[in-house]
Parts: C-alpha cells; structure tokens; sequence
C-alpha cells in the first residue's frame, strides 16, 4: 500500500500545492505542471481503495471516457504519464459546484437556470454523440464558473452506449443518488441519453424550486416516488416559473422515456424558444395531490382493515364472558 500524498510531493511532472477535497474513496489535490507552469487537479485514491476492484474499475473508466472527450464543457483528463502511482490529472477549473450554489442561494432565478441548463444540454449533445451516457448527473457533478459557464465532471459510473444494463441489485455500486435516477433504471432496465435528460430536469425543477420533485425518507421511498406518483407542480411552489417552462420541465420527467426529450438539442431548443412550447393539459396538473403506495403497503392495510371487525367481535365475546 502506498504512501498518502502530500502538498510538496511530486508525481512525475506535477507538483502537489494543496489538498483540495476529501471523499470516502479519494483525494482531490491542486497542483502545478512543472511542464507548462499552469495549474492541474490531481484524483488520487485512498491507498485502501487501491485494492477495490469495483471502484478501480470505476476510476479507470472515468480515465479511458475523460481522454477522449474534448468539449470545453467537459472537465478534460490528461494521457497518463504515471510511473506506478494510481491518479487522474485533470484540469483545473476554477468556479463552484452547483450543488454549492444551491446550498447557498436556494431557488435561482429563471434565466439562470435556463442558461445553466443550455450550457449543460450542449455538454449533454457532445457526449451522447460520442457514445457516452453520464448516468451520474447531479449538482455535485456540475462544475460552475463566474460566468454561469458549466463543466461536466466525474465520469466514473458514465458508460458506452449499448452497455450492459444494471440491474436493481447493483444500484448502490453503479448509479448515483437516488434523487435524480430515471424511472427505467429504478426498474433496471438499460438507461441510456434520455436517463442523462431526465436527470437534467429534474436539476431543472430544483434549481426553480428549490427542491427535488420526489423525496421520502430513505433512498428506496424516493425510487418508490418516483414510479408511483407525480411531483408537487413546479409553479404551485414558484409561480414565477412560466407555464412553458413547467411544460419543459413534465417533458423532461416523463416517466416512459419514449415520451420523453429524445435528444440534449430537442431539450435545448425548447429552452431557446419557449414562446413556441405549447403546454399540454397534463393530468399531472390535477392528481399530483393523490399519492399512491406500493402494493404490498396496500395489500397489508387492507389486511389491517379487514381484520379490524373480527379483532372487535373477539374482544366484545370476551368481555361478555368474562362479564
């Protein structure tokens, strides 16, 4: 097991300057290219990690995907260099994670999450057309910058189109949090463009809101949500928010992808010409206050009810006997 790495440490061209973020699984550190001079992020895993097959196979896909991609929305890797030490070097962006900006200022006005979400649909177009599915999008992976200028990071669970679908089992190793999974992928079944658009919207309906559409009290209860019922309407909670764009927002959540956005530019187009969306009389609009549960929840309450009666006969023969 290797040594931590700290500031003042070199790995091969790169210098470490300082520890920037720490997660469960790696390091993330600021550091300089002795090369060029300019600054780079440097991912380092936890030395124990280093033996995880299921997350060293996570960080080399992230490499493999991340060099390929060249989009200035997209955090860029550099070709590995590396003389033994297992790391990432990556580019160094300067800015704040959405998720950051959501913590600190809640709801965001409308025409700054319409150009937050355009600057994420171009991202999202770029990706897709190179064959690579994110499936990990969420605030925390949305780099922004002073100019609202986005940058797509983390590509350690994003996979080439036609990959091997995930079944349910293997959720919590895979898929990302449960706030923002696609309804296809809850059901196990192969996610694939339009799950990366339906993540985007619901970022979309969290940035104007000020909260995700579907919450309960563990991970499996929001999944649950999510099948079963419609979301609070955006507009009951901002009445602000335009009826066209709550109308892109239902697009963008469409439980059966089919119905859905088909593309990150379909999406995009929307947002650009939103005088030219026609809102659809949604039955979203009118039962989003009916909440429905699992049939097994169903099953065992109307066994309850059922059993009620016989339980009160039974009590009342034993109190006239016992009388």
């Amino acid at each position: 097991m290797m040594n931590p790495v700290r500031p003042g440490d070199q790995l091969d061209h790169y210098r470490i300057d300082s520890l920037v973020a720490r997660s469960g699984m790696a390091s993330i550190f600021r550091a300089t290219d002795l090369l060029s001079g300019h600054p780079v992020a440097i991912k380092i895993p936890h030395p124990e990690m280093e033996s995880d097959l299921v997350f060293f196979e996570r960080f080399h896909r992230e490499a493999e995907i991340g060099r390929r991609l060249d989009h200035p929305g997209v955090m860029k890797i550099f070709p590995d260099d590396s003389s033994g030490r297992v790391y990432l070097a990556m580019e160094w962006v300067e800015g704040r994670l959405l998720r950051k900006i959501l913590s600190e200022e809640g709801k965001l006005p409308a025409e700054r999450a319409v150009r937050i979400t355009l600057g994420i649909c171009d991202a999202l177009d770029y990706i897709h057309s190179h064959g690579v599915v994110h499936r990990d999008l969420k605030p925390e992976n949305i780099m922004v910058d002073s100019n609202d200028r986005i940058k797509l990071i983390d590509f350690g669970i994003a996979a080439n189109a036609g990959a091997r679908r995930i079944t349910f089992t293997k959720l919590s190793n895979t898929m990302g949090t449960p706030d923002y999974i696609s309804p296809e992928q809850v059901a196990g079944r192969r996610g694939d463009a339009r799950s990366d658009l339906y993540a985007l919207g619901v970022m979309l309906y969290e940035m104007l809101t000020g909260k995700v559409p579907f919450a309960g009290p563990n991970a499996f209860a929001i999944m649950n949500d999510r099948l079963l019922n419609n979301p609070v309407p955006p507009r009951e909670i901002n009445p602000e928010i335009s009826p066209p764009l709550q109308e892109i927002i239902y697009r963008a959540l469409e439980r059966d992808p089919k119905n859905r956005y088909a593309s990150a530019r379909e999406f995009a187009w929307d947002l650009e010409h939103q005088d030219q969306v026609g809102v659809a009389d949604r039955a979203e609009l009118r039962d989003w206050k009916q909440r429905r549960q699992p049939l097994a929840r169903k099953i065992l309450f109307y066994l309850v009810l059922a059993l009620i009666p016989i339980i009160i006969f039974a009590l009342m023969l034993y109190l006239a006997r016992v009388a």
